[in-house]
């Protein structure tokens, strides 16, 4: 029985035609400035962000710990969801990597309003400085919750008010624009440094991308440098995240349609709570009869991969991807029955 890999979206394998545009890529030494399928991608990257410039590192907690090595200093504060992926999901770079401290904030499913930024924004001389404001859209451990714009840019100009620089974690930004049709530079463009992974919804194999001014972008070479990210013949990678940025972008509509049919399914099942209205973009919150471990465990014995939500017990996330057909979806739902029932 061939599992189905509900997982993660960074579980997706390269398809034939991604394999072939990394065969056939033209490359060079990208810490001389030289690998001219690095260069096209960091282009068009900024483009489609509406930022000045871009560059290519191996992975998103790579370009969120850049940012921040950016834009704060020792003993200063960032500011973030108190469910950010930079505080849960980053080995602790944020204190270890650059001795900031995390200020983390009571979010709605990851989302904060311009009066909590500006509460918590400190002025006095004893406390750490506040310098960094982090968004992330979507939000992991929000179930994939999108920022609507106009409270992304309310939150964004409370933060500009108090002196902070902007980060906006977009590792799934383009599922954002996906669920929205808004583009993904409405929101990327009202920061200071965007960071963007290929190798999730998009389906590349390794990559992601900080974006920002010309000037941010000169000094994370340098600090991609310092943290071992600076790679050589790299066009043969960047190659799999250019496909993926010119030809996946449009087919996520597909994952969120398969994510609102899961989770419309599990809430026909006995012993299975989840709120299909929350499913906005591709991962699906539910939560089980038994403690997240033992329903793994069960399930896996079922065919069918999940991870935990990280926001509950009993709370199993199950995000669709580029590897998870319409097909997968009906026979998960089978298997699924199968294992809360016996």
């Amino acid at each position: 029985m061939k599992p189905i890999d509900f997982r993660s979206d960074t579980v997706t394998k390269p398809t034939p035609a991604m394999r072939r545009a990394m065969a056939e890529a033209e490359v060079g030494d990208d810490i001389y400035g030289e690998d001219p399928t690095a260069r096209r991608l960091e282009e068009r990257i900024a483009e489609k962000l509406g930022l000045q410039a871009a560059l290519f590192v191996p992975s998103g907690t790579q370009a969120n710990q850049i940012a921040i090595g950016l834009h704060c200093r020792l003993g200063d504060e960032i500011l973030a969801d108190a469910n950010s992926h930079i505080f849960h999901y980053e080995s602790g770079g944020v204190s270890g990597l650059w001795g900031v401290q995390p200020g983390g904030l009571p979010g709605d499913r990851g989302l904060l309003t311009p009066e909590q930024v500006t509460a918590a924004v400190r002025t006095d001389f004893i406390s750490p400085r506040s310098r960094l404001l982090s968004l992330e859209n979507t939000h992991n451990r929000g179930g994939g919750k999108v920022w609507p714009l106009e409270r992304f840019r309310a939150v964004v100009e409370a933060g500009r008010k108090a002196g902070l620089a902007i980060h906006l974690d977009g590792a799934r930004l383009f599922n954002a624009a996906a669920a929205t049709g808004t583009p993904a530079s409405a929101w990327a463009s009202l920061t200071d440094t965007t960071a963007v992974c290929f190798s999730k919804g998009l389906g590349a194999p390794v990559g992601s991308a900080i974006v920002g001014s010309k000037e941010h972008i000169a000094e994370a070479r340098r600090l991609r440098k310092r943290l071992g990210g600076a790679m050589r013949q790299v066009g043969i990678i960047a190659a799999g995240a250019l496909h993926a940025l010119e030809h996946h972008v449009e087919r996520l509509a597909e994952d969120h349609a398969h994510a609102r049919r899961l989770a419309a399914g599990l809430a026909e099942m006995p012993g299975v709570t989840v709120d299909a209205s929350q499913v906005e973009t591709n991962m699906v919150f539910a939560d089980f009869p038994l403690p997240v471990q033992e329903m793994q465990a069960k399930l896996a014995a079922h065919g069918v991969l999940c991870g935990s939500s990280g926001v509950g017990p009993r709370s199993v996330r199950l995000v669709t991807h580029l590897d998870v057909s319409s097909a997968d979806i009906d026979e998960a739902l089978v298997r699924i029955r199968r294992a809360v029932s016996g």
